[in-house]
């Protein structure tokens, strides 16, 4: 009945959901409609606080891009790309291939949000070309709903975010280190409940027969498929140039690579904590060691740089949607709303939801905090609960409505050739899971 139910629901979604951008504009109608109402004689307001907000978040675009880029470049490393296609090779029986999809890009959802996208997409290709009989779509769902555990891992936005001893929160909660917000053990269970549970919820909905054939699409051949050759030295019949021997050797790359590492180590001896820029230049650090040549380098930043567009494209429309949602006082109203009925004991939960809810319209954890942050944190001190674990609850909650808002996917969407209708239908079942149990817990845990 559960997978009569998924395949249901999931042929609906597929027939009837648009495209990701399509979504964006229409969501950005919808916000500046709704301001127009609640403002209507600041009409023109409104449609400026848009555009002015369309670049606000640009330095933040910057780093959520290279953050995403810099794990997918070190994923791209040959030896690591070998070894994530032998992973899947463990992979017997398509439930076997759910569950073990799922808990490789669990483990990279943890170290780094952008790696996973990659690896993610590298083991549900592999795995699917091993096991004809696992649906395809599912496999790729199953990669893509560690989305929801990033916010406790290396890479989350927003504990990475209040870390940092110069947040713009700072002055009211002060700097947040990360043992009171990634690894808090309330944190750590909820992590490890989701990576527990969520592989049975994959199982139980997965087609038991008329398994529709989606076969992933080829990677364009790169670096990764000819032991990290770059496709232009690769061709070359004739003896490098000097130029060209800058490009290929690997002492450029293993010495700027060693230099950033070196620092990346003086920083964490001398206190510095795990922010955004840390852990960008710790890939970016670790791709070029691991690269070594700056050619091979670069060329696998380009490769990175076609699943990153559709990214970089809409993001300037959600960022225009936050500043809607703060000028209008829409956003406001949600969590206003929400921390006016929550009690000291419920404050958490109900921050949680809403944080889900704004995430749907506005889909990034540091610009969602720069919106829920200055009312939420407020509320938090004056209710006397944990600003740390506030902020966390955020996060979750921005994590876990990724799962119903596209935007997140689409990387690992182009690099395995699937649209989004094709596996929304089983990540929206998914949220209803995530969402109660991720509920509960925080209610008891934070």
């Amino acid at each position: 009945m559960f997978t009569k139910i998924a395949d249901t629901f999931s042929n609906g979604v597929r027939r009837y959901l648009p495209d990701s951008f399509v979504i964006a504009v229409l969501m950005t109608i919808f916000v500046l409609v709704v301001a127009i109402l609640m403002n209507p004689s600041h009409t023109m307001g409104m449609i400026k606080s848009w555009g002015d907000g369309f670049w606000v978040y640009i330095g933040f675009t910057m780093q959520m891009v290279l953050l995403l880029m810099t794990g997918m470049v070190l994923a791209s490393v040959p030896f690591i790309n070998r070894g994530l296609q032998s992973l899947a090779g463990l992979a017997k029986s398509p439930n076997q291939a759910y569950v073990l999809t799922f808990l490789i890009s669990s483990l990279a959802y943890y170290i780094n949000w952008g790696l996973a996208v990659i690896v993610g997409a590298i083991v549900a290709r592999e795995v699917g070309k091993r096991n004809e009989d696992a649906h395809f779509p599912l496999l790729v769902a199953a990669a893509y709903t560690p989305t929801v555990l990033y916010t406790a891992g290396l890479s989350s936005s927003i504990g990475l975010t209040i870390a940092t001893r110069d947040h713009f929160l700072v002055e009211q909660m002060g700097a947040i280190p990360t043992s009171a917000t990634i690894f808090h053990p309330g944190t750590i269970t909820i992590f490890l409940a989701l990576v527990v549970t969520i592989p049975i919820f994959i199982v139980l909905m997965a087609p038991k027969k008329d398994i529709k054939s989606y076969r992933p699409l080829n990677m364009t051949k790169t670096e990764t498929e000819n032991d990290g050759i770059s496709e232009h030295s690769a061709t070359l019949e004739e003896p490098l140039t000097p130029a060209q021997k800058l490009e290929f050797t690997p002492l450029l790359g293993s010495v700027i690579g060693a230099v950033g590492l070196i620092y990346v180590i003086y920083e964490f001896m001398n206190g510095h904590g795990l922010d955004l820029n840390i852990i960008n230049l710790l890939f970016f650090s670790l791709g070029l060691l691991l690269h070594q040549s700056l050619g091979r380098f670069a060329d696998a930043f380009k490769n990175a740089a076609r699943s990153i567009s559709p990214i970089i494209l809409q993001f300037p429309f959600y960022a225009g949607i936050i500043a809607v949602l703060g000028s209008s006082g829409l956003g406001a109203s949600i969590i206003n709303w929400m921390s006016s009925i929550a009690s000291t004991e419920t404050f958490h939960v109900f921050t949680y939801w809403s944080a889900g809810l704004v995430n749907i319209l506005a889909p990034s954890g540091g610009g969602q905090w720069a919106l829920q942050g200055p009312l939420q944190i407020p509320a938090a001190l004056n209710l006397g609960v944990d600003p740390g674990l506030t902020a966390m609850a955020v996060g979750w909650g921005d994590a876990w409505t990724n799962l119903i808002q596209p935007f997140w996917a689409l990387p690992i969407l182009s690099v395995v050739g699937l649209h989004i209708r094709d596996i929304m239908g089983y990540c929206i079942l998914l949220s209803l899971w995530v969402g109660t149990i991720t509920s509960i817990l925080i209610f008891f845990l934070y």
